[in-house]
């Protein structure tokens, strides 16, 4: 099983029960490949960076779901033959999350080694903190 993030865009002019039938179908087709859906969310209406077909804006819809490769193979074929999606993209995001976490990690144990080596600051006397007085460094 892997992490997909798979992105598409519905045509401004589709109504909301069209885009909803239209999310559920490709959750049917996620989970009957034995898949599981970890995210569907509906951005909205956005506009387009550049004119697709004859459009400046669309629906965005974004979904995260763990699933073997097969099931994508067939989500992105359902999104090429649906007469409302206008653009797609598909990205697997297992790869990059487990690189985002082997950095962080590495972050971690950088920043516990150096504050594990830092010099102690200068403690001021008795005399000074009565006085107010600057430590001098």
């Amino acid at each position: 099983m892997r992490i997909y993030e798979e992105l598409f865009i519905v045509k401004p002019d589709a109504t909301e029960e069209e885009t909803d039938q239209l999310i559920e179908q490709m959750k049917t087709i996620v989970t009957t490949a034995g898949g599981t859906i970890d995210k569907a969310e509906k951005w909205g209406k956005r506009r387009l960076a550049y004119r697709v077909d004859k459009y400046k804006e669309g629906a965005y819809v974004l979904f995260q779901f763990n699933s073997g490769p097969d099931a994508v193979k067939e989500f992105e074929r359902r999104l090429r033959v649906s007469d409302l999606v206008i653009k797609f993209l598909t990205v697997r995001i297992d790869q990059t999350m487990k690189r985002l976490d082997k950095r962080k990690k590495h972050r971690e144990k950088r920043a516990r080694h150096k504050a594990a080596h830092a010099p102690a600051a200068p403690q001021p006397s008795v005399a000074q903190q009565m006085l107010g007085e600057p430590v001098a460094e």
